[in-house]
């Protein structure tokens, strides 16, 4: 079972002082077989008190204000995590009967919010190829797999080119992006098949074989497979989520999984700095936090503390 420290810095620098700041983060990892979290610390400048409820998705939300007089928001999410690998499904059941346990999820209220489907420049397009796709034969596990596999083909990897607000259309005149730009074209794609999906936010993690979305959040999939549950799929990468995807939040679309979000009063331009840097030893994180000013620096001997035995438990780009 490996272990990874994450470390996640989000500064927002003002260009005036600003006041009120009323912020919402979603930085808290998942906790559950599969994902162990040993450790969180969270530090932000002023030491504000975070409060922390439970979203209808699940996902555990923290809450804050800077009341005071302010020309940063400084965020630094420290985490300690275990992750475990999960047994693919087995895939024996004959397609038509798995096709069939799907269809009677249409009106059941937890897998509602994961069918709903956008219409866009490319549905007539995915439609078609649907279309050909013979589900007697192609079961819902295969099916997910050759559309993961679709994106990746067919989609280049670009950084700069798309931000967090780019429209499906845009992505798919494109037919490039990032890893928030392919999850949301294979959310569509998969949710018209009839199979529940949902959006996920975290990290991945580095191995032998080297990632795309490293140094950032990352973003990828989770499609209900009948007699498994949720498979966690990444088209950014081609492959299925398993020990080297770390968890934050699931919801319906980016919306409901953004890392951190807020407004504040004030007449101000702001600019946005955000770095991930994930390893397999402790102390190796720790140059990133000297990327911060000196005189905004952090401090740590105030910082919030999550431990997962009381509270069970982007920017997403790149």
């Amino acid at each position: 079972m490996p272990k990874f420290f994450i470390k996640h810095i989000t500064k927002y620098s003002y260009s005036n002082l600003v006041i009120d700041g009323a912020n919402q983060i979603m930085l808290h990892p998942i906790q559950d077989e599969h994902q162990s979290v040993v450790s969180h610390f969270l530090s932000i400048n002023t030491n504000p008190k975070i409060e922390t409820r439970h979203d209808f998705f699940g996902n555990t939300i923290g809450t804050f204000m800077i009341i005071e007089p302010h020309n940063y928001l400084s965020i630094v999410s420290d985490i300690e995590v275990i992750t475990s690998t999960r047994p693919f499904p087995d895939d024996l059941k004959p397609a038509a009967e798995q096709w069939k346990a799907l269809q009677s999820l249409k009106n059941n209220p937890t897998f509602i919010d994961y069918l709903k489907y956008k219409t866009f420049d490319g549905t007539k397009e995915i439609s078609d190829l649907l279309a050909t796709k013979d589900l007697e034969v192609e079961s819902p596990y295969k099916m997910v797999l050759a559309l993961c596999r679709y994106i990746y083909t067919n989609f280049k990897y670009i950084q700069g080119i798309t931000n967090v607000d780019s429209k499906l259309d845009h992505v798919w005149s494109l037919k490039a992006g990032v890893c928030q730009d392919f999850t949301n074209i294979l959310l569509q794609m998969v949710r018209m098949l009839g199979i529940p999906a949902r959006y996920v936010s975290g990290y991945i993690c580095p191995n032998e074989d080297g990632s795309r979305g490293e140094g950032a959040t990352h973003a990828w999939i989770e499609a209900y497979i009948p007699d498994y549950g949720w498979l966690g799929l990444d088209p950014t990468n081609n492959l299925i989520a398993n020990q080297y995807h770390v968890r934050l939040a699931v919801g319906r679309d980016y919306k409901d999984c953004a890392p951190v979000k807020g407004v504040f009063k004030g007449s101000a331009k702001d600019e946005l700095f955000v770095k991930v840097k994930v390893s397999t030893s402790k102390n190796s994180n720790d140059d990133l936090t000297l990327q911060l000013n000196t005189e905004e620096k952090v401090v740590n001997n105030n910082s919030y503390r999550q431990n997962l035995e009381l509270v069970q438990q982007q920017q997403q780009q790149q």
